[in-house]
């Protein structure tokens, strides 16, 4: 299965960045193809809604590095959001690159694919990633996409804290469980 993970750290060793490599080799272990873009630092430009893509056959406005990204979010099977819970939401630098699926949006509604989210965040009280997790399952409701399975590390403000916690293991497992066919 080809898989796409979008990182939306700007901390490239950080806790999310752990849980994505954890991910990553769970994946790998199971022989699925990884392609992995670290969003943050990419020259994305915000969607601003000018509908040149619908005018335009798919063709965004702005030609910058989301192009990369385009061609493996077309083909891939599952796409894996990883982020840190920013004021209780996904980093900018993730939405942004999600807010230019706009301009495939059809493309992205015909083929099936599974979503997978990989959260953390300090703050240890369990209704934190609540707007996080809707916005997940609202993203998979709009493309009609499967949810695959979440993994939202509570308390893990630090790398350490990932590191020497279940949701290391919790993060490859959901890896490994990717099966070769959807």
């Amino acid at each position: 299965m080809k898989v796409l993970v979008l990182t939306g750290s700007p901390h490239l060793h950080g806790t999310t960045a752990f849980l994505a490599d954890e991910f990553c080799i769970g994946a790998k272990e199971a022989d699925n193809e990884i392609i992995r873009f670290d969003t943050s630092k990419l020259n994305i430009h915000p969607c601003t809604g000018c509908n040149y893509c619908r005018k335009n056959d798919r063709k965004c406005v702005f030609d910058d590095e989301m192009s990369q990204i385009y061609p493996h979010l077309l083909t891939a099977e599952a796409v894996v959001l990883v982020t840190p819970l920013y004021y209780f939401g996904m980093t900018a630098q993730l939405k942004s690159a999600i807010d230019r699926f706009y301009s495939v949006n059809e493309l992205l509604r015909e083929k099936p694919k599974k979503l997978f989210l990989i959260a953390a965040g300090a703050d240890g009280d369990s209704w934190v990633m609540d707007a996080l997790e809707s916005h997940y399952k609202s993203i998979c409701r709009y493309l009609r996409w499967q949810e695959g399975g979440t993994v939202l590390a509570f308390g893990a403000a630090t790398r350490k804290d990932a590191e020497n916690s279940e949701y290391k293991t919790m993060a490859r497992a959901l890896g490994k469980e990717l099966q070769q066919e959807l």
